[in-house]
């Protein structure tokens, strides 16, 4: 069930302009520290590569850009 959140919240974000790519979804046990620390910077990373969120832009009262349809998808 949790997998297909993930994937409709996915087509959302897309849907409202946030690349899909901002939300992730990784079965980490609490045994694995390590892992869990690799992911959260892999993650971490990947966003400060996305650049800043389309979300701070509404909050600054600009009009975010919209995604293309084949973006999107």
């Amino acid at each position: 069930m949790t997998v297909k959140r993930i994937g409709f919240m996915q087509k959302l974000l897309a849907f409202s302009g946030v690349d899909p790519e901002r939300l992730l979804l990784k079965w980490v046990s609490s045994a694995e520290g390590p892992r869990f620390a690799r992911v959260v910077t892999e993650f971490t990373e990947k966003i400060r590569g996305l650049g800043p969120s389309p979300l701070a832009d509404a909050r600054a009262g600009k009009q975010p850009a919209a995604m293309t349809s084949a973006e999107a998808s």
